[in-house]
């Protein structure tokens, strides 16, 4: 018995690794063709909404309580501010003269004392150059995360996409060092050669990179209102309520703006407290505790509270709305594909005990 030759073996070619000839000779059919573009239209959802910590409101409260949106102030050239600005160069130019006047007379009585405060003077003046140039960068890093919401604004009125890639751009470069956000920055490059229409990109840069942010907010708004809450009711006086009251709102909204890229210096967070503030007074937010009290909570709170931890609660709520506040001023998107959060999401921390059963199923 003879083998018989395999006839029908057809002749095949092989290609050498890291030969360029083989490279260039290999079939069409075997090269691995690009990818090609897909197109979402409708539905872009990358994340559930399980994961929007303000998904579901836990209690349903009246129109009263409700807190509008806030929004930057215009700022404006007026009188007073042309005013302050001169009387603070004549006030420069005073120190000025004063200071070199100390340093001729210094001179005059002896070369060292003139040239040890004439040093004194120089390493001071520095000092002060750096504590503007901190400022004006602290309020430049306020206005940049003002522009891109700005553009996020308009770019979700226009279907094309390329503003809304520019404002996309703009958010990863502003969150380049956060860890929170580097699953979102990875989903938003995946997608780069993707055809997604303007305001379906945006919604998918705020559920992937924004939605760990805002989990952290929250976290940081309810802690600060647990702590006003606990302070204020303990403390015997009205005056130390007060100042813990500002203490904590001035580091809840310090917080805020660097958890969201802000970063303000002092001019920075006395611009944003100036900013809640007036909001929350145009508002009216600032004068409806009892209201919230007797329409929400009802009977419960007096009669499982006492007098100074009701106190404590109307305090802590007060707290959550200046946090509230303060997210939306310093969010550089505003709320499109998430919940914006409300009052209502952090009452049933604040007084669990004094709801009666209404909790998170309560619609």
């Amino acid at each position: 018995m003879t083998d018989k030759p395999n006839a029908g073996r057809r002749p095949a070619a092989f290609a050498i690794p890291g030969d360029p000839q083989g490279d260039q000779n290999e079939p069409k059919q075997a090269r691995k063709a690009p990818r090609a573009p897909s197109r979402h239209d409708e539905g872009l959802v990358l994340t559930p909404d399980t994961d929007d910590p303000f998904a579901e409101t836990t209690i349903d409260l009246p129109e009263l309580v409700r807190q509008e949106e806030a929004l930057p102030r215009r700022r404006r050239l007026t009188l007073g501010k042309v005013a302050s600005a001169a009387f603070a160069i004549l006030l420069s130019l005073a120190i000025g003269l004063w200071i070199d006047s100390l340093i001729r007379d210094l001179f005059s009585r002896s070369d060292w004392l003139g040239y040890l405060a004439a040093g004194a003077a120089a390493v001071g003046v520095i000092a002060v150059l750096a504590v503007v140039a901190r400022e004006l960068f602290g309020l430049r890093r306020l206005a940049a995360v003002q522009d891109i919401k700005q553009e996020a604004i308009e770019a979700a009125a226009l279907p094309a996409p390329a503003p809304a890639r520019k404002v996309v751009a703009r958010l990863v470069h502003l969150f380049a060092g956060r860890p929170q956000t580097a699953r979102g920055r990875t989903r938003l490059q995946e997608t780069e050669g993707d055809i997604i229409d303007g305001p379906h990109l945006l919604d998918l840069a705020e559920r992937e990179m924004l939605a760990p942010l805002d989990r952290e907010a929250r976290a940081l708004i309810l802690a600060a209102s647990k702590r006003v809450s606990i302070v204020t009711a303990v403390s015997p006086r009205a005056l130390v309520d007060l100042g813990y009251v500002l203490f904590e709102s001035s580091r809840l909204i310090r917080a805020m703006a660097e958890l969201y890229g802000g970063r303000p210096g002092s001019l920075g967070l006395l611009r944003l407290m100036r900013d809640v503030i007036a909001h929350l007074a145009v508002t009216g937010s600032i004068a409806v505790g009892d209201s919230l009290v007797q329409q929400v909570l009802g009977h419960g709170l007096a009669s499982k509270l006492s007098a100074r931890l009701g106190e404590g609660v109307i305090n802590g709520l007060m707290t959550a709305r200046i946090g509230i506040a303060a997210m939306d001023l310093c969010r550089p998107m505003p709320f499109r594909a998430l919940r914006r959060p409300g009052i209502g999401d952090f009452l049933s921390d604040l007084a669990p005990g004094a709801l009666g059963g209404r909790g998170k199923d309560a619609v």
